[in-house]
Order: C-alpha cells, then structure tokens, then sequence
C-alpha cells in the first residue's frame, strides 16, 4: 500500500525537523471536525461521498473511520452504517447490577436469556466456586439491554449445590441478586473486578448489533457473600464504544500497600 504523507512542523521537535503525517490522519481530523456540526447518534455519510467530498480514496477514508470507530468518537452498526458516536455509558466499579446502572442512567434495563445450562466444574471453575471438580455449574448467558440497544454479553456461573432450583426462580425474579437474596438469602458482600480488551469475535459482533474486530472490554468479576464464600464467577463482553467506567478512589490511612493479584481467568 502506497502511504501518502505530508509535512508538519512538530514544537517539541528540534529546529528544522519534520514530521511526517499519513494522509488518513489528516482525513481522519477533517472528519472528527465534521462530527462536531453534527448530533449524536446522527448517521454518517457513505464512504463513497466522503471520499468525494474529500478528494482522497475510499481506502483512506475507511482507515480513518475505523480508528475514530476504535477511539469512540463513531459508532459502527451492522449492517445499518456509521454514526456520531453516543454520550458513553458509565459503569460504576461497584456491587450494582446491570438494572440499577442503567436505571440510574434514566434508560429502561432489559434481558434476553442467550443459553442456560449445567456444565461439569473444571479446575478453574472449581477454584472460583469453591466446589469440587466435576461438580454441576449452572452457566447463564444473558444479552443484557438499555432502552432496546445491545450492550454486553455476560456469562454467569454459579454453584447447582448451594442453588438448587434457580433456574426456576430465574422465571419468576428477572434480576439474579434478587432471586439469589430473596430465595437462598445469600447477599454479595464483595468482589474482585477485572477489567481487559479484546476484539469482538463475528458471534460478539453479532449479538451486539457491531463489526467484527472492534474493540471490546472484557471484565470478570469474583463476588463473594458477607462470609468470603464464593458465589459467582461472571465474565462480561462490553461494547468499547458505549462504555466508560467509574471508580472512587480513597487513599488508605496507612499509605499504599501492595496488594497480590488475583487471578480470575
């Protein structure tokens, strides 16, 4: 591939030193100012008329829009086309479930039930749970929703010996904690939260209504009850371009501390 590429004068730089700038990056900054005359979540023009309008190759002018896709400043929808990128979503590092996010977002939470089924614990699973290898895991895999739009993919394991019968109550509490305190009350105390990214694979795109290969953040999440005894292990596929997440950070009393790692998978 040919790179075109044009000059520009770098501050830091010393005197009479040039950088050189690849032309999807300036095609890519006239773009991003295009974006700002524009509301969210309005549509983009093709590629074929941007280029155009641009005076530059269909090529270039989709190197760009992927690496605004990639930085959240477009969104991509498949088989619909490319958008002025959403206000992001906040996603407190807390004990909260996806119902009371969204809620306090003002956007209406729902659920689709991908697969529920009972797999044998392996050595991992068994070390997460607390249960022996070879013990029934209920695995629970939801499409988890905002206002209709797809959001994350979250995959929950829990221990079919300490709950019996919660597929069932699955059909009768639509929120996991709440069926979990309201049956076995059992009540998540704490958890270790993992955050990591990938690239969303052609199942991850699809579910999530986006293009293969743009990134994703993939959490786990440990949570015990109020006596350290495990009680789920939940691995989370979220759509990097509508996601951001929030912590409060309090420095301890006693100075910093070196915490181990654990590990969560």
């Amino acid at each position: 591939m040919t790179t075109d590429v044009s000059s520009a004068q770098q501050p830091m730089r010393a005197p009479g030193r040039t950088a050189r700038v690849p032309k999807y990056y300036r095609i890519k900054q006239q773009v991003l100012e295009m974006t700002r005359a524009l509301e969210p979540g309005s549509a983009m023009p093709a590629e074929r008329l941007l280029a155009v309008r641009l005076g530059t190759s269909r090529t270039t002018v989709r190197q760009a829009l992927q690496e605004l896709v990639g930085e959240g400043r477009l969104d991509r929808v498949q088989g619909k086309g490319t958008f002025v990128a959403q206000p992001k979503l906040y996603r407190t590092l807390q004990l909260t479930s996806h119902t009371e996010d969204m809620r306090a977002q003002g956007l209406e939470p729902a659920s689709q039930m991908l697969d529920i089924g009972e797999v044998a614990a392996d050595a991992e699973l068994s070390g997460l749970l607390g249960i022996g290898v070879g013990e029934r895991v209920l695995r629970i895999e939801r499409l988890r929703l905002a206002s209709g739009d797809p959001m994350a993919i979250e995959t929950t394991h829990l221990s079919v010996r300490r709950f019996p019968g919660l597929r069932q109550s699955l059909a009768t509490y639509p929120s996991l904690y709440t069926a979990l305190a309201e049956v076995y009350g059992v009540h998540l105390a704490e958890a270790d939260e993992t955050i990591e990214t990938s690239l969303s694979t052609p199942r991850e795109a699809q579910l999530l209504a986006t293009d293969v290969g743009l990134p994703m953040l993939l959490l786990s999440r440990h949570s015990r009850d109020a006596e350290g005894t495990p009680v789920e292990w939940v691995r989370s596929v979220y759509r990097g371009s509508r996601y951001k997440f929030v912590a409060a950070l309090r420095r301890p009393a006693d100075g910093p501390s070196v915490v181990p790692a654990r590990e969560n998978g």
